[in-house]
């Protein structure tokens, strides 16, 4: 037999019968390997040969154009409807990153002519997840043992039509962690900001000092962290910078995960799922499909929350194995009412219109107030962690680099914090049709890698320190925070931007927000667009 005649086996990976819906067995760590010798395996064998590094890449001062980053170049998608929908950008949160053309300013994240940056801070979500584990019988994993259980109890369902694969479907995602593509998107991004930022690190060589990087103890959180710096600084990347792990759990403060010590945050969070704008959305844009996806499944009854759910495994299937067959069951017009309900749902839960939204992020708006102006936290009132803010080592200032990784509701609660309000322009998103114009669109702001450069410049032609702020490639306009004024590049005065800053810190009542026994309007009365709570009363 010839080589070019082989062809290797094809490994299907299938639980025995009725195998519909069940969940295959995760690969298990290998914990004592038995050829691990290390004595056969020296780390440190031979000439390295030439090591001479170069100088530090600055291209986002250098370049004579940005390079903006349209699709994920290694998950498969079903064929588009039509050249410029790409499904990829309707998932809400779920979304790869993608660049972001423009928030509303005709600007590119370059430095501007005649400036440069002394200054950047990084905050960046995780990379693509698992699923978060949710309760019994709920969300994709739960979606998939109600199918099995069916089959096992007895009963018979069949699919057919566009949905055949239903019959053999395999649940095989994992909960929480990272898959291969999000480590591969934080990777990324620590590359991608390596070359454009690079020339940072020149401070820390003068001062002789690491840089320290922050992160909670979630798993995917810390993962997401490791990858970052092992794009940033290469292999050796653990002996290059500091990694500070807060811990994300009761009983500690934490601006990454302010959660556990804003106690409201819990009660709203779990009322809000409750409300009527998700219930009211699904059954709008979803009233065609789920009679035409269910008269394809006979003997299993579907909900409008079961279809979500399989709009919902398309995006985690395919960003965890690549592809999914549940991706191509919808049209665009149906991604399109998928990508707004996760507006709808961000929105209320973490953004513009949860009463707690800006209690949430205000701690690392003061952390953020601290790095800019040099001064040390004074008071802690928020969700600020004294023991590590008040160490210079653990928290330093004067730094020309920081970066801080977390999670999307907790980006969205610090740019709710910091009143960008112009992601609030057009008010509360409705829950029973689609505007024209939306001023806040999930998939662009949270999702999986989104970041938020804030970068700080030194302009010839202001005496002034100047301050941008670039999500995901799109410059954010400050024009209408405090005193800022309408700027084309998107900046404002650093002095200015924080003395809007400390205003806010100043007039918010945390402590009410977070602690307070307030009530909110039933139903869909609510509809504050600046996250903060009902007024303490006099």
């Amino acid at each position: 037999m010839q080589a070019e005649d082989y062809q290797p086996e094809r490994v299907v990976f299938r639980p025995a019968a009725p195998y519909a819906g069940s969940t295959l067995a995760p690969a298990r760590p290998i914990i004592h390997p038995s050829n691990a010798i290390t004595s056969l395996f020296p780390a440190k064998n031979g000439p390295a040969g030439p090591t001479p590094t170069g100088a530090e890449a600055g291209m986002i001062q250098t370049a004579s154009s940005y390079p903006m980053k349209d699709h994920p170049d290694i998950l498969m998608g079903p064929k588009p409807a039509s050249d410029d929908f790409d499904i990829f950008k309707h998932w809400g949160n779920l979304s790869p990153w993608y660049s972001v053309p423009s928030f509303g300013l005709d600007s590119s994240p370059l430095v501007p002519d005649g400036c440069r940056v002394t200054m950047l801070n990084i905050l960046h979500r995780h990379g693509a997840r698992y699923p978060t584990s949710s309760g019994e019988g709920v969300g994709p994993a739960g979606f998939a043992t109600r199918l099995h259980n069916a089959l096992t109890s007895g009963k018979t369902w069949s699919a057919g039509g566009d949905l055949d694969f239903l019959n053999d479907w395999v649940w095989m995602l994992g909960a929480d962690v990272l898959t291969p593509f999000g480590r591969e998107q934080m990777y990324k991004l620590g590359v991608d900001l390596r070359i454009k930022y690079g020339f940072l690190l020149n401070n820390f060589t003068v001062s002789q000092t690491l840089p320290v990087f922050r992160t909670e103890s979630q798993d995917r959180m810390r993962s997401s962290s490791e990858n970052f710096a092992l794009g940033f600084f290469g292999e050796r990347a653990k002996d290059q910078y500091l990694a500070s792990i807060t811990v994300e759990a009761s009983g500690f403060n934490n601006t990454l995960s302010p959660y556990y010590t804003c106690h409201n945050s819990f009660d709203w969070n779990k009322s809000y799922r409750q409300t009527p704008y998700m219930k009211i959305w699904l059954p709008t844009y979803l009233k065609d499909t789920l009679p035409r996806i269910q008269s394809m499944l006979e003997g299993f009854e579907l909900s409008y929350d079961d279809i979500f759910t399989m709009q919902t495994i398309c995006a985690y299937e395919t960003v965890a194995l690549g592809y999914s067959a549940f991706c191509g069951l919808f049209t665009q017009e149906e991604w399109e009412g998928f990508e707004y309900a996760w507006d709808i749902y961000f929105w209320y839960d973490s953004g513009w219109g949860s009463p707690v939204a800006r209690g949430l992020g205000l701690g690392y708006v003061k952390e953020l107030v601290a790095r800019l102006t040099n001064t040390p936290i004074a008071v802690h009132d928020s969700t600020t962690n004294s023991t590590l803010d008040d160490n210079p080592i653990t928290f330093p200032l004067g730094s020309s680099l920081y970066v801080d990784a977390t999670h999307e509701t907790v980006v969205l609660n610090i740019l709710t914090a910091l009143n960008l309000s112009s992601f609030a322009a057009a008010g509360p998103p409705p829950a029973d049709h689609i505007p024209e114009k939306r001023s806040f669109i999930a998939s662009q702001v949270v999702p999986f890698g989104t970041n938020v450069q804030f970068q700080v410049l030194s302009c010839a032609a202001t005496p002034d320190p100047q301050i941008r702020i670039i999500l995901n490639d799109g410059v954010v306009p400050l024009e209408g925070l405090g005193d800022c004024p309408y700027q084309q590049d998107g900046m404002c005065a650093v002095h200015t931007f924080v003395a809007a800053e400390q205003k806010i810190l100043h007039e918010h009542d945390w402590s009410w927000s977070c602690t307070g026994n307030w009530t909110i309007p039933p139903g869909m009365d609510w509809q504050t667009t600046t996250g903060d709570c009902p007024p303490r009363h006099a």
